[in-house]
């Protein structure tokens, strides 16, 4: 059950993936504007509070992407799937532009699939999937070798989808 879990995940974000067309009014984006303490841009910029300053007051909670200090300027970037916030902040004034992406589930179901700006733990487990669908498909193909009345039938049945792939790869695909 446990591989039939994870073929599935894969099988539906792969058809989401070839036709994202199905989804597209799903991205909403809207647009903030604030201030923030002065002090915290000032020299050294205070990261932490700039930080945790957008996240409290727009309700972030994806992982931090990227933190860029400029002469004039900071710009602040966070990723999660299917979700992108940024900020720009003036160093002089502590004014600021958020603009939050929120991209809906087909395209966070599509970065899962990715493993973008999925973090490590994500990562992980698409890795130990794909070695435990690699095992699957061994242990299968191994076993066709040992029922002696179907190992014709099955290994030109697989024989037969290899080709078909590669056919239509060398047909269809520019």
């Amino acid at each position: 059950m446990v591989s039939f879990a994870i073929l599935f995940f894969f099988a539906v974000t792969g058809l989401t993936l070839n036709h994202q067309e199905w989804f597209a009014n799903q991205q909403k984006t809207a647009q903030y504007k604030g201030t923030m303490d002065r002090h915290w841009l000032a020299g050294s910029v205070a990261q932490l509070q700039v930080v945790e300053y957008l996240r409290s007051h727009h309700n972030i909670t994806k992982a931090l992407n990227e933190f860029r200090v400029d002469d004039g300027q900071v710009s602040v970037s966070f990723k999660g799937p299917g979700y992108e916030a940024s900020a720009f902040i003036d160093r002089e004034t502590g004014a600021y532009d958020l603009t939050e992406t929120k991209m809906g589930l087909a395209a966070v179901l599509n970065d899962l699939h990715k493993g973008r700006d999925s973090g490590t733990a994500w990562k992980w487990l698409i890795d130990v999937s794909a070695v435990f669908m690699t095992f699957v498909s061994v242990t299968g193909i191994v076993l066709i070798l040992f029922l002696q009345k179907r190992r014709y039938s099955g290994l030109l049945a697989g024989a037969a989808g290899v080709l078909l792939c590669l056919v239509i790869y060398l047909i269809w695909v520019p």
